[in-house]
């Protein structure tokens, strides 16, 4: 009886264990682009391992009225990535595969989508 109550306590906490490291995932690798900043000199910032799936505003372009979208994206995530002209992954849109070139100066975004899917 007793070997029979440890078993399903240690099968709830395997349960308990693989569902949230299900729900918390993140991709692999990184997401970068380009910018111009307040100062009007071009940057460039990272994202380091992103929260996936979810949407991502870039914090540096989120507000078009005040700020120019970022450019030319790069995705070295191991997730196939959707890059937004608007944020909250809205306006038009384009699909970069995983660990791919980086992209044109032409493509601009304020927002990204990482799938999930590898």
């Amino acid at each position: 009886m007793r070997l029979r109550h440890t078993a399903a306590a240690v099968l709830g906490a395997l349960a308990l264990v693989v569902t949230q490291s299900a729900s918390a995932s993140a991709a692999t690798g990184d997401f970068s682009y380009r910018f111009v900043g307040l100062d009007g000199t071009p940057q460039s910032a990272t994202l380091h391992d992103p929260q996936s799936p979810g949407c991502v505003v870039l914090p540096e372009v989120a507000d078009p009225t005040s700020s120019e979208p970022a450019f030319a994206p790069h995705n070295d995530t191991d997730e196939w990535v959707v890059v937004f002209t608007a944020p909250d992954c809205t306006g038009d849109s384009w699909t970069l595969r995983p660990h791919g070139r980086p992209a044109t100066d032409r493509l601009t975004l304020r927002s990204v989508f990482l799938t999930g899917r590898k």
